[in-house]
C-alpha cells in the first residue's frame, strides 16, 4: 500500500529574463507505507524540491499528489497546514532546536503546538527513549553534541505520531558513526512505530539501508530500486 503517489510532478521557478527554470521535469514515484524511502541526488538535483512537494510544503507547478488517498494538489495553505500538523513530521539539516529549552521541553513544546492534550509527559519520555536520550532529557542544546541534537529533533518530529516523517539530509553534518546511528533510529521507527520515513541524501553509502531508493539527477528520475527485490 502506498501512502503517497506522485504523478507527472514538475516544478518551475520564474527567472528574471522571463524564462522558467524547471527544478523538476516530470517525476512519477510512489512512497510505500511503513517503509524507508530514500531520495538520492547531488546538490541541486531537485531532491529537496521533490520532498517539499511530497510533504505538502509546496505545490507542484504541474502534476498530481495523492496523500493517503486524498488528492492534495489543489489544497490551499490552511488545508496543507492542518495536514502537516496532524500527519507529517519534518527533520531538516539545520536542527533548529529552541536554545532556551532542554531536550524534554523541546519535544513537549512540539506536542503543545500540535494541540495534543492529556499525558504529554509519557509521550515525551517514550520518544526520547526511542532515540536513546532518556538520560539527557534535562540537557540544553548547547550541552549536547550534533548527533544528540539531531536525535532530539527526531523525537520532536515524531512526538505527535505522524503517519510519515520527512528528513532532509539528516546525516549531512554528522560523522559516519553518528550518521549510521541516526539511520538505525529511522529503521526502528519504521518497525516499532509504523512510521513511514522519506529522507534525502547525497551519500552513496546510505542507499543500501533504504527499502526503496530513487535517484534524481537534474530534475529527472534516473532510477528507482525496491529494496525488497
Amino acid at each position: 500500500m502506498n501512502i503517497i503517489e506522485a504523478n507527472g510532478i514538475k516544478k518551475g521557478f520564474p527567472q528574471p529574463d522571463g524564462a522558467t527554470f524547471w527544478a523538476l521535469k516530470g517525476i512519477d514515484l510512489t512512497v510505500p507505507q511503513g517503509k524507508l524511502t530514500i531520495l538520492r541526488g547531488r546538490s541541486g538535483s531537485g531532491k529537496t524540491t521533490m520532498m517539499n512537494i511530497l510533504g505538502a510544503l509546496d505545490p507542484p507547478t504541474e502534476g498530481r499528489v495523492i496523500f493517503d488517498g486524498n488528492d492534495i494538489t489543489d489544497w490551499g495553505d490552511q488545508q496543507r497546514t492542518l495536514l502537516r500538523r496532524k500527519n507529517i513530521g519534518f527533520i531538516f539539516q539545520s536542527v533548529a532546536l529552541i536554545s532556551m529549552m532542554n531536550a524534554y521541553e523541546n519535544v513537549e513544546y512540539a506536542l503543545r503546538l500540535a494541540g495534543i492534550r492529556g499525558n504529554r509527559r509519557e509521550r515525551v519520555d517514550e520518544c526520547l527513549a526511542l532515540v536513546g536520550l532518556t538520560g539527557r532529557k534535562n540537557h540544553m542544546p548547547s550541552e549536547m553534541s550534533g548527533g544528540e541534537q539531531q536525535r532530539v529533533a527526531i523525537a520532536r518530529a515524531i512526538a505527535h505520531k505522524p503517519k510519515i516523517l520527512f528528513a532532509d539530509e539528516p546525516t549531512a553534518e554528522l560523522d559516519t558513526n553518528t550518521g549510521l546511528m541516526v539511520m538505525k533510529i529511522f529503521k526502528d521507527l519504521v518497525e516499532k512505530e509504523n512510521i513511514t520515513v522519506v529522507m534525502t541524501t547525497h551519500d552513496v553509502g546510505l542507499m543500501e539501508l533504504g527499502d526503496v531508493v530513487y535517484q534524481i539527477e537534474a530534475g529527472e528520475l534516473v532510477n528507482g530500486t525496491d529494496g525488497e527485490e
